[in-house]
């Protein structure tokens, strides 16, 4: 396994379909290690969520969008909220990906809670931000907040992701 650097990132932007959609600015979103995805909207998280062990009992909370300001501003108190990005992604079945938050957001007393991007997956991904800090956030529409690296497996997988979020966040037409 090895990681994907800037130029195959570049390279594989123009693949059908392209490892990533709907960048705002590929010069700068694609960094020497890893791509970074931007906010499209904010959700307030309500009430509990349950897993097991074959999902049959699962249950996501609901949550309710939040607004951005006149200025595409939103001002986030101490809490948990869920992001979904403005990017679709497209994933290989030789590549799989991982996330990290970008640096500012954890000197700033905020984090991010991320899964693994499966071979095979596609859609407008989901992610958990976390306001640590007792004074809270403004976070700005479009604001690049996570590093999305992708990493090459030695061969394809043998069954691809096909779990119930595949094509989330996706209007259909």
């Amino acid at each position: 396994m090895s990681f994907l650097i800037d130029s195959q990132l570049k390279e594989m932007l123009l693949n059908d379909p392209p490892l990533v959609e709907n960048l705002i600015d590929p010069e700068i979103q694609v960094q020497p290690n890893s791509l970074e995805m931007t906010v499209s909207s904010v959700m307030k998280i309500n009430g509990t969520g349950a897993v097991d062990f074959d999902n049959s009992e699962r249950r996501i909370p609901d949550s309710k969008k939040l607004e951005f300001d006149e200025n595409g501003w939103i001002n986030l108190s101490k809490g948990i909220y869920k992001v979904i990005f403005n990017e679709i992604v497209n994933i290989p079945e030789n590549v799989g990906a991982i996330a990290r938050p970008r640096s500012t957001l954890v000197r700033s007393g905020v984090t991010l809670g991320t899964t693994v991007w499966d071979s095979g997956y596609r859609g407008r991904s989901e992610c958990l931000l976390v306001v640590h800090n007792p004074e809270g956030f403004l976070l700005k529409k479009n604001a690049r907040i996570i590093q999305l690296l992708f990493f090459k497996t030695e061969k394809n997988v043998e069954n691809t992701y096909s779990g119930i979020y595949m094509n989330e966040n996706i209007k259909k037409t």
